[in-house]
């Protein structure tokens, strides 16, 4: 099974209106007629997996206005979703385009969490954060689990600062519809949405916002500059930070082949079972059990109803290796999915902060390198950083030495100059 498809795809891969306050509504139709309207286009006319388990706010049964980016409801988080540091914690749904088609609007989930304090004039400078993997079932969405301990540190750091902010939870993560996992449209128009929502609700935030992620949010972040001046060329982004950003390309999937050992249990399989679900989104003909063993179907049909962290501790329980999950390689129909988790543009009109640990395997600092020196021959102002002895996740809250001033200058409109000459990499 030398050419079975034994690489790990990468990525470990948030004066106000009152909190009870939902913002008006059409009157409700038939809501068997929205249903069916609902699923003949648009994600609920696609596979779905990974649907339901979270409240009813997610659930949005009226029909939705023809515009993308007005707030639907609002509710306040629980003390367990909420981040420590934040004076208000939101839940918000919100309308978006369907990413896959391009076309359909659709009700998406995210938060708005603002500092303490009384907001600066114009509005407390705001960060729209892009999370990373989590899954796709709809409890995995961070509206409804929080944030674990490393992302509330993170998090806490820039609210300290004096930044409000807000973050969406990707369409299909909490609400209907399968979460179209590392595709970087869908998440791209989510982000500019939900903060085309709050920029025009009243809550007191800037009419400037720099985009941050991490892993699969670096994409999203990256990606989001990237769709923003086709799709919402009205919002003032100042500038983009990514820790642990992918790079998707024939020769970066040649690097995770040659890092990846097919015949050893590998939690990172996890990764490869969300990939799949994608692959479903874009050909309603593919069937992942078609291609995955039985001694691994259980554990990939599990990402319908467990998050990823707990995806890949069953990948270890069961003792799986890439030679024992798979009957047939996917490697055809995956190339539709590897399209979809690309990026639109690398020539950024805004300046981008890129951070990458050293001793990252689950994006590989090659692979980062490769995106790094792709933006950099586009003509983008790129200020690339790399840490030693740094991994996917610690680099993180790591590189804040540098990420915080290259944000706070992104805010204040100083002149951000590049390294593209002087790359940390060989």
């Amino acid at each position: 099974m030398a050419d079975l498809f034994k690489f790990a795809i990468p990525l470990v891969a948030i004066g106000l209106m009152s909190c009870a306050h939902e913002q008006a509504s059409p009157a409700a139709p038939d809501e068997a007629a929205v249903s069916q309207q609902a699923r003949s286009a648009g994600p609920l006319s696609r596979p779905v997996r990974g649907d339901g388990n979270v409240s009813g706010f997610y659930n949005y049964e009226r029909s939705l206005p023809d515009t993308p980016g007005l707030l639907l409801r609002q509710e306040p988080l629980s003390a367990s979703q909420s981040l420590p540091g934040a004076d208000v914690n939101l839940r918000l749904l919100y309308t978006s385009t369907d990413g896959i088609d391009g076309e359909t609007v659709i009700p998406v989930s995210g938060s708005l969490f603002l500092p303490n304090g009384i907001a600066p004039e114009g509005g407390w400078p705001l960060i729209a954060w892009t999370h990373g993997t989590v899954g796709i079932a709809d409890i995995c969405a961070p509206s409804w689990t929080g944030y674990v301990p490393f992302h509330q540190e993170y998090l806490k750091q820039w609210l300290d600062q004096g930044y409000a902010i807000v973050a969406s939870d990707y369409q299909g993560l909490g609400t209907a519809g399968t979460h179209p996992y590392l595709a970087t449209r869908p998440a791209s128009y989510n982000n500019l949405d939900i903060i085309r929502a709050v920029q025009s609700g009243d809550f007191p935030v800037s009419d400037k916002v720099v985009l941050i992620g991490q892993s699969q949010g670096a994409a999203a972040a990256f990606a989001t500059a990237g769709y923003a001046p086709d799709y919402a060329p009205e919002i003032d982004i100042r500038g983009v930070v990514s820790t642990g950003i992918p790079l998707f390309t024939p020769r970066t999937i040649e690097i995770i082949q040659e890092t990846r050992p097919n015949d050893v249990v590998d939690p990172m399989l996890g990764y490869n079972f969300l990939a799949l679900t994608l692959v479903e989104q874009m050909d309603t003909d593919f069937r992942s059990a078609d291609y995955i063993s039985d001694e691994a179907l259980s554990v990939a049909m599990s990402v319908d109803t467990t998050c990823h962290s707990d995806v890949k501790k069953l990948v270890v329980e069961n003792q799986l290796t890439y030679d024992l999950s798979f009957k047939a390689s996917p490697n055809d129909a995956l190339k539709s999915a590897f399209e979809q988790m690309g990026y639109p543009r690398f020539d950024l009109t805004a300046p981008a902060y890129i951070g990458t640990g050293l001793t990252d395997r689950d994006t590989p600092p090659r692979m980062q390198a490769g995106l790094v020196k792709m933006a950099c021959a586009a003509g983008a102002t790129i200020q690339s950083h790399a840490y030693p002895d740094k991994d996917h996740l610690t680099v993180l809250n790591h590189s804040t030495v540098d990420s915080i001033p290259f944000v706070r200058a992104a805010f204040d409109g100083a002149t951000i100059s590049g390294n593209c000459d002087a790359l940390p990499f060989d």
